[in-house]
């Protein structure tokens, strides 16, 4: 599965990220917890450079509690400053702030070293289309101030934000790379809705979450669909089974491939089945 997705939109929010970094003390990246390396934007690492970096794995009620615990620790290795939230918890500035205090503390040592006054931490957000971040930032701000939609790029400029005393945040729109050179990236950002559907083949991703789930998790995924699929079941009888039980049927009583497809992402992408995190830790 090869898919280029690179809008022209998006090639300009890296350059506004590019030219807004002098103006910035701390980046906060939010990541999706159910896939947090593959919605990860490794063009950003290129971008960003050195700043220091806070990252939010959003939608953690949809992901794996010990597979967020254990990327939680993977990024305090690496450094960084992580945290796991729901984007509409409404105590989230009380999580993120203390970060990004930590984060830049050496900075602002320095500066009042030097006899230069506090002043609000400056913090750019970054991350992919569809992680949560204009429902994380409208939740600090207190108010509607980035649109939001269950919709690959809503966010199409930058804005500042005052988010309490202490904090001025950027937002940008959510940009992806040029290409995903792995073909199981692509298919974890479509399960997860992070690419618009009309660009990768679905049937295809439904596989991979389906295969997935009865790999890690075949007795959930049986009861949910009330199915019997075995190890030897091949992925027809799979389908007609989830077709029949879910009465999903077209003309002459046959299955209804698509709209199998269409359920099976649909339960995935929207934790119906269960709490999963597509990405696996590393140590």
């Amino acid at each position: 599965m090869s898919i280029n997705w690179f809008p022209g939109h998006m090639a300009k929010a890296r350059r506004e990220i590019e030219e807004n970094l002098k103006k910035i003390d701390v980046v906060i990246e939010i990541l999706d917890a159910r896939i947090p390396a593959s919605s990860h934007n490794p063009m950003l690492d290129e971008v960003t450079k050195d700043k220091p970096r806070v990252v939010i794995l959003n939608k953690k009620d949809m992901a794996s509690e010990s597979e967020t615990k254990s990327w939680i620790s993977k990024f305090q290795k690496e450094g960084k400053h992580p945290v796991a939230i729901n984007g509409r918890d409404n105590q989230i500035i009380r999580k993120i702030e203390p970060l990004a205090v930590e984060a830049t503390r050496e900075m602002f040592e320095k500066m009042e070293r030097k006899g230069i006054n506090r002043r609000a931490i400056r913090a750019m957000i970054i991350g992919i289309p569809n992680v949560g971040k204009s429902t994380v930032i409208n939740n600090i701000a207190k108010k509607k101030v980035a649109q939001t939609g269950n919709t690959p790029g809503v966010t199409k400029r930058q804005q500042w934000i005052k988010a309490g005393t202490r904090m001025e945040l950027l937002d940008t729109p959510g940009i992806l790379w040029p290409k995903f050179e792995d073909e199981e990236t692509g298919k974890k950002l479509s399960l997860t809705g992070a690419i618009t559907d009309r660009v990768v083949p679905l049937d295809e991703v439904a596989i991979y979450g389906m295969n997935f789930l009865l790999e890690h998790d075949r007795e959930t995924f049986n009861g949910f669909y009330n199915v019997d699929a075995g190890p030897d079941s091949d992925i027809v009888e799979i389908y007609e089974s989830i077709g029949r039980s879910r009465g999903l049927k077209a003309g002459g009583n046959e299955i209804n491939y698509e709209a199998v497809t269409n359920r099976i992402i649909y339960d995935i992408r929207n934790a119906k089945i269960g709490r999963y995190t597509f990405d696996r830790t590393v140590e």
